[in-house]
């Protein structure tokens, strides 16, 4: 579903701020593949991410989605292909319209706009459906303007607006991080069940090391621009967050007294 081949950004090249942020990073993700993201501040996750979204352009190699090169396609164009939640549960929504508003939005992403607006009775029985699903009583909110919800039925909405398109590849950047633990861990368990119900592929990144072991089916470790670490499967389940910081002092030879170069913000 998603393959990048030896693709390589650097920031600010021939200055003294000259930063490479990724190094002939190569990643292919079946379809279905939900994988998580771990690495230190700066390792490189979120420009991984970006480069997939088309926020900036690579200075080097491919990237394929769905059979498709999309490395020279600008963002907007791929808006109809990827879907994404970012950290901050202020982004993703219009929080000056109402739910069912921004709902619409997002299903007619990337189609062509014409003079005619509004949300259809069909379209609203729908949106009732999928956010009574969602069990956060949304659905009698529907007229509510996004900006008054909190910010864990912020970051729901956003995922189902996400995953409404049913895009190639869904990107979930730190989209916890915000949150309080009990907030974050019901919208980590309604992002497996998104992921699992529309049989999406995605990317998770997560600076928590037991949300990125319990959650997918596979995971990766970056270090300064690189991927250092891939497992799944049984290895992956058998994992501890003990063993992943001892495996990122050994792989990037950073000896730590703890975990925060690899867990904290």
């Amino acid at each position: 579903m998603l393959h990048l081949e030896n693709i390589s950004k650097t920031f600010n090249p021939g200055t003294i701020n000259e930063k490479k942020a990724l190094i002939e990073l190569s990643l292919h993700l079946a379809p279905g593949d939900f994988v998580t993201v771990i690495g230190g501040n700066g390792a490189g996750k979120s420009t991984m991410l970006n480069a997939i979204a088309g926020v900036w352009p690579v200075d080097e190699g491919r990237i394929v989605l769905d059979g498709q090169d999309i490395t020279a396609l600008p963002e907007h164009k791929r808006a109809s292909l990827i879907g994404r939640v970012f950290q901050d549960p202020m982004m993703g929504t219009a929080p000056n319209m109402q739910l069912e508003e921004n709902l619409a939005l997002a299903r007619r992403r990337g189609e062509k706009r014409g003079l005619r607006w509004g949300v259809t009775k069909l379209e609203r029985a729908d949106y009732y459906e999928l956010l009574k699903d969602l069990g956060l009583g949304l659905e009698d909110r529907m007229t509510a303007k996004v900006g008054l919800l909190s910010g864990g039925q912020r970051q729901a909405v956003t995922l189902l607006m996400a995953a409404l398109k049913q895009p190639k590849l869904l990107l979930l950047d730190e989209h916890t991080a915000a949150l309080d633990p009990a907030t974050a861990a019901k919208v980590l368990e309604l992002s497996d069940r998104i992921v699992s119900e529309n049989r999406l592929t995605a990317l998770m990144i997560t600076h928590n090391m037991t949300d990125a072991i319990q959650h997918g089916n596979r995971l990766i470790m970056m270090n300064e621009g690189r991927i250092i670490l891939d497992v799944s499967g049984e290895e992956k389940r058998q994992l501890t967050k003990q063993q992943l910081v001892d495996k990122f002092a050994q792989l990037a030879g950073v000896q730590m007294e703890s975990d925060e170069v690899l867990l904290s913000k």
